[in-house]
């Protein structure tokens, strides 16, 4: 039994979901991009990697920490290298304003900051327009 219209649904719901993705990668990257430009910088280290529970995959999710010029330990996600492991030191550009939500590895041991939420915001956004195509065609000239 087909449900009619349910195609059209999944490719909408996809569309949307690539679509918000690549939105949220792309104030990353503005942030991200400002941090570097203006923002402070202080010496941090990588204070735990995390990977997923039994095993399922290899993903992995690294934790840093820095001190503000203030004296205010931070602690943020980041992406990172494979090969970064617990205490590896890292350079660390943030807005004093909100280095919570601003911080980002800045120093070498890491790929760019910038290239990195550059693929991200270009890939999802792709995948949004390449969802939002198949729809189009799908309700336009499609079977």
């Amino acid at each position: 039994m087909e449900v009619p219209g349910a195609g059209h649904v999944v490719l909408a719901l996809l569309a949307a979901l690539f679509g918000a993705l690549s939105a949220k990668y792309a104030r990353r990257l503005a942030t991200v991009a400002r941090v570097l430009r203006r923002g402070a910088r202080a010496g941090g280290e990588c204070v735990r990697v995390e990977t997923e529970p039994y095993q399922r995959s290899d993903a992995k999710r690294h934790f840093f920490a820095f001190h503000t010029a203030g004296g205010e330990r931070v602690e943020f996600e980041d992406l990172a290298a494979w090969s970064m492991t617990e205490g590896t030191p890292v350079t660390v550009a943030y807005d004093p304003r909100d280095p919570r939500g601003t911080a980002t590895v800045a120093g070498r041991g890491s790929w760019s900051p910038v290239l990195l939420a550059l693929v991200l915001t270009a890939g999802c956004g792709m995948a949004a327009l390449g969802f939002a195509t198949l729809l189009c065609y799908e309700i336009i000239g499609g079977s």
